[in-house]
């Protein structure tokens, strides 16, 4: 009697304990955003857009790429790899819920003349339907956020060069330890210049990114895992290669050529706001869109379309005319 009246107590306690451990467990750490009363609301929004916004500036850029585990025997990781640049990111679109920064990457060019190439952008939307997601071998589809998970989050989603696209993703902003972070969910994403050039064995990556405010500037932390078919072939059984860590670190910084990113914008945002219509009209028709994946350029269309701003900059080219040309070269690439 008495041992069943100490295992009668034990599963009592163990079923408190679990009970307590709940809210803990990582299954339910993504959870809907409670309920918040309408000024905390108007807050928690307030502080969202300032930590995006203040992602805006000149900043001296170090990209930071590590592949770090192995997990599978027959794979050996590439050394470590440091690079760096200038970028200047501007605020192109600012409304209450959707924020759109675009990066303009600087870098010497020949008789002391700096180089402008128009990098990554990020577009912030509040409380998303859907995002465009990656589905691998070069095609992107809508995917809905579901419902119980929009309220309070914002998604991101990130273009490439030529505002083609390339992943999106959603999540929370929260401050925990006194470090404001935004989180996405796990996000698919197509192989960046740096690997696909080499012709490695994984054709993608599954990765959480985080973005953080600092001090000095804000930093983009990414955790892939590489992953690619098996046996090698297109639509064979997805395997993990390597994890890989990736710290951007933005630090704010004047010491570089700013005006040359800013007269390279005021001369082609045009072209690219007509550019980035195209896309979404694209991506409208088709609740999605498939575009060739082209290790160099990132894009089947990337090194045309970037090649008609430099055209326009250079007085080669009036934009109505490298519209006229972007629009058709979209039109191909996309098969609408």
């Amino acid at each position: 009697m008495k041992r069943t009246m100490n295992s009668a107590f034990f599963r009592t306690a163990l079923a408190a304990v679990m009970a307590a451990a709940i809210p803990m467990a990582p299954a339910l750490a993504d959870g809907p955003v409670a309920v918040r009363a309408p000024a905390d609301e108007a807050a928690a929004l307030a502080a969202d857009r300032a930590s995006i916004l203040a992602m805006a500036g000149d900043y001296k850029v170090t990209f930071d790429f590590r592949e770090t585990t192995p997990w599978r025997a027959d794979y050996t990781p590439i050394p470590s790899k440091i690079s760096g640049g200038h970028e200047s990111v501007r605020v192109i679109e600012d409304s209450p819920r959707r924020i759109v920064l675009q990066h303009l990457l600087v870098v010497p060019g020949e008789n002391g003349k700096s180089m402008v190439i128009k990098h990554w952008r990020q577009d912030w939307v509040y409380e998303p339907e859907s995002v465009l997601v990656y589905a691998g071998n070069g095609k992107w589809v809508l995917e809905d956020v579901p419902e119980r998970m929009r309220a309070g989050r914002w998604s991101q989603t990130v273009w490439q060069t030529d505002d083609s696209p390339r992943y999106g993703g959603w999540g929370q902003w929260t401050e925990k330890g006194g470090v404001r972070r935004w989180r996405s969910n796990w996000t698919w994403r197509p192989l960046a210049r740096r690997d696909a050039v080499r012709m490695p064995p994984y054709d993608r990556y599954l990765a959480i990114n985080r973005h953080s405010p600092s001090p000095a500037g804000w930093i983009h932390w990414q955790d892939n895992i590489k992953m690619g078919p098996e046996d090698g072939k297109v639509g064979g059984k997805l395997v993990p290669f390597v994890q890989e860590s990736v710290l951007n670190t933005y630090v704010k910084a004047s010491d570089y050529d700013v005006k040359a990113a800013d007269a390279y914008w005021a001369a082609t945002s045009s072209y690219w706001a007509a550019v980035r219509a195209a896309w979404d009209a694209a991506i409208a028709r088709g609740k999605g869109v498939s575009v060739a994946e082209v290790a160099e350029t990132g894009s089947a269309s990337g090194e045309r379309l970037m090649a008609f701003a430099d055209d326009i900059q250079a007085g080669k080219l009036s934009t109505s005319q490298a519209i006229t040309k972007a629009r058709a070269i979209i039109a191909q690439v996309t098969g609408n």
